[in-house]
């Protein structure tokens, strides 16, 4: 693969990229002119931050030679050949700190204004023109200026923004943080629900030359703090006065903070320097556009727009730095590898709800639906807490993205829902479900020997599968989504089984989402899918069944962590190659399918290797009333697990609460129990429970490769897993260090004997009624 280097060819001439036409722009990035056409498949320990006077002897005494880009007062230049929309300017590159220009830009940076080689291909995709943020924005607005771009409720009013007026409302946001003092290279750090400010102030501090952050709205005012300080927050964006709280407890303690803008609600006080939003857009009206204009005309593909900062599962939050390449590119080859269809033939619907502090929501609610002129709606609030189905009803989006647990709620709801059913419908419905399960695993592995679709499917689809669709505002949705967390098999056929199949995708941020997604025309149960196109993956260190770690190469792949150097040079090696940390392997098809994460491998004291995730998921899919499952092995000398119920959850805290979920209470129902609530199954205080709970354990340990991978001994605990808790994190992945350390009295306990037993052999009876 040939790689293209952003670097300075001369040294008096600075060349800025302009902004592409838009006919430019469809011929660069579409084949034969069509801008819809499917391709095959081919979607924390902190370093010292170096300071702006730094010299270049100084940051390379640093740094030695690692990769980095040296600092000159040269600004980086973009090549001729990479693109034919570039002039002269004569004027120096304002606001800006100087760039390096090194004779040749490395693979990674870990310095806030350094730039990158960019991954370029020989041909297509991964040879595309790189363009900035401001580029893939202009030509949005050249082709889809009228379309209807954000969407929101005020009260039961919808409102509407086209592109025309959301690219101007950008502009002027970036004038307004210029106004207020932000400089190059700092950041607007934005803390609140999904919005259309959210997405302003995101996208207005990319074109005022700064960095865009996202932060939790789960964060405490320390872990707000750490970012804040990291990224060099000049500016906050904060939704309401609950969230301006936490950046007042700690402005104290943040240098470059100069200003705080509150985008909801009133303000309850008035302070120096706190903005309401309408405010805060006055306050740049009246600038002149040469100074913005000039900030944006200075902007390369290959430097850094966005910081995504991980959820800190393993220690402190890692700035992953992206450049514009990086968002511009995806963007095209993920609404490529999944067919999205231009607005000016049918405009794609997305719902934007999921946390935009990760980059998966940023992908599809901001980037690849801007790329194809699609609209995104906003959710309210309190989506997750049961109103995002009455959203989806109103939007009925066309592309669906949801995580497992949003799936795994609906699924939950529905079956609860079903239960209460007539006995006709109940019959009807499994009838239903049967025909859509066969109907759909033939079409997924394209058995051409089953000929044409059933006439049963047909009468299912018309009697069971649209109603449900329209239940849940998906019956305009080709494209429903499952990632960022993995997902049960049951789930999965749960959904398959009334003609919703769930393309499940997988990245991370250093990927800037995507590497593989399914797609209707190839996918697998409980496989990722494949590779965007441009994109490659090879699998590091592969065992005898053909598991490797899983690396990824593209110009997806991210420019490096802020200021750490270390932990960068642990995720990319030396050839360039991103690491995941995740262990995979691929079918004959070139499926792949994930298979454990090296960092969660448990080495039991008998030397065995036992990833604990397909463990987990056996258990969850054989055991309905379990929530969370964790196994427990490092270094001992046999497996043991927590278990979690499934209960209700507090609306307002997210706290798990006592009660059992309708599902739970059923499950307990067929076994004879009465029980309704957590506290009166856990430590094994209902005995039909426990013993069914060991029942279907047993059914696990049958499966097991090695008596080594057998679960020797479980608890169930007297409380769910959850973001608030502190065991899950936001994205609801399992903080396994944090839930050994919660619960270190109940794992000591399994290892107190020297051999292990069952809890239902004699040694350990089952509890009395």
């Amino acid at each position: 693969m040939q790689l293209t280097v952003c670097e300075s060819v001369g040294v008096s001439e600075t060349v800025a990229m302009e902004p592409p036409r838009a006919q430019e722009f469809l011929e660069s990035s579409s084949a034969a002119g069509d801008s819809k056409a499917s391709l095959d498949d081919g979607l924390m320990d902190t370093a010292n931050e170096s300071s702006e006077e730094e010299s270049a002897g100084e940051r390379e005494e640093e740094t030695g030679v690692h990769n980095e880009v040296t600092r000159s007062t040269k600004p980086t230049v973009v090549p001729a050949d990479q693109s034919s929309n570039t002039q002269q300017v004569s004027a120096p590159r304002p606001d800006s700190l100087s760039v390096g220009a090194a004779a040749e830009p490395r693979l990674w940076t870990t310095h806030c204004d350094g730039a990158v080689k960019l991954r370029m291909g020989d041909s297509g995709l991964a040879a595309e023109t790189p363009l900035t943020i401001n580029q893939m924005f202009t030509s949005a607005v050249e082709r889809f200026g009228d379309f209807v771009a954000l969407g929101w409720k005020e009260g039961e009013q919808q409102k509407t923004m086209n592109y025309r007026d959301y690219y101007q409302t950008c502009r002027s946001a970036a004038k307004s943080f210029l106004k207020l003092g932000l400089q190059r290279y700092h950041s607007v750090g934005i803390l609140g629900f999904n919005s259309a400010e959210w997405f302003i102030a995101d996208i207005g501090a990319i074109l005022a030359g700064g960095f865009a952050v996202g932060f939790y709205t789960t964060n405490s005012p320390e872990a707000c703090q750490y970012v804040a300080e990291n990224c060099k927050a000049d500016i906050m964006v904060v939704e309401n006065h609950k969230q301006l709280q936490k950046i007042l407890q700690i402005e104290d303690k943040l240098p470059h903070l100069k200003a705080i803008i509150q985008y909801k609600d009133t303000l309850k006080e008035k302070r120096p320097n706190l903005y309401t939003w309408a405010e805060f857009m006055e306050l740049g009206r009246e600038e002149s556009d040469a100074r913005l204009d000039a900030i944006i005309s200075s902007q390369k593909p290959n430097q850094c727009c966005t910081l995504i900062y991980t959820s800190g599962t393993t220690g402190q939050p890692k700035g992953v730095m992206l450049s514009h390449d990086n968002l511009t590119w995806t963007a095209l080859s993920t609404s490529r590898h999944v067919s999205l269809t231009d607005a000016t033939q049918a405009q794609e619907i997305v719902v934007s709800y999921l946390p935009l502090s990760h980059i998966a929501a940023q992908m599809v609610d901001i980037w690849v639906t801007m790329r194809v002129g699609g609209a995104t709606y906003f959710a309210q609030p309190d989506a997750l807490k049961g109103s995002l189905v009455n959203t989806l009803k109103e939007v009925r989006p066309t592309a669906f993205m949801g995580v497992p647990r949003v799936w795994e709620k609906m699924q939950e709801k529905m079956k609860s829902a079903g239960a209460k059913s007539s006995t006709v419908r109940r019959k009807v419905a499994a009838w239903a479900k049967d025909v859509g399960l066969q109907t759909n695993l033939t079409k997924m592995n394209q058995n051409t020997a089953a000929g044409r679709t059933p006439l049963g499917y047909h009468i299912a689809k018309k009697l069971v599968f649209k109603k449900v669709r329209k239940a849940l505002g998906l019956d305009r949705c080709t494209k429903c989504y499952t990632g960022a967390a993995p997902i049960t098999k049951e789930t999965l056929e749960f959904f398959l089984s009334l003609d919703i199949p769930l393309f499940e995708l997988y990245g991370m941020s250093e990927s800037t989402g995507p590497h593989t997604i399914s797609r209707p025309s190839a996918f697998k149960l409980t496989s990722c899918g494949k590779e965007i196109p441009g994109c490659k993956t090879k699998l590091h260190n592969q065992d005898e069944e053909g598991n490797g770690e899983i690396c990824f190469w593209g110009r997806h792949v991210f420019m490096g962590y802020l200021n750490m150097v270390e932990r960068t040079e642990e995720s990319l090696d030396a050839e360039g190659w991103l690491h995941s940390g995740d262990l995979g392997k691929h079918d004959e098809n070139g499926f792949l399918f994930i298979t454990g994460r090296i960092k969660e491998l448990i080495i039991t004291a008998g030397g065995e290797n036992v990833p604990p995730v397909p463990i987990e998921d056996e258990v969850k899919e054989a055991l309905p009333i379990i929530s969370n499952a964790m196994l427990i092995g490092d270094k001992k000398k046999f497996l043991s697990m927590l278990l979690t119920i499934k209960c209700q959850v507090n609306q307002e805290s997210g706290e798990p609460e006592d009660e059992l979920t309708p599902e739970a209470v059923e499950f307990c129902r067929k076994l004879g129990s009465n029980a309704t609530r957590v506290s009166e199954i856990a430590g094994g205080r209902d005995r039909a429970v426990h013993a069914a709970i060991q029942k279907g354990m047993d059914k696990v340990n049958e499966k097991a490769t090695s008596n080594a991978q057998r679960v020797q001994k479980w608890v169930v605990l007297d409380r769910d897993f959850s973001v608030a808790g502190g065991e899950l994190g936001p994205t609801m992945k399992l903080k396994r260090p944090v839930v050994a350390k919660m619960y270190k009295e109940q794992i000591d306990n399994f290892y107190k004997q020297l051999s292990p037993t069952t809890p239902t052999t004699p040694d350990t009876p089952l509890p009395p009624k």
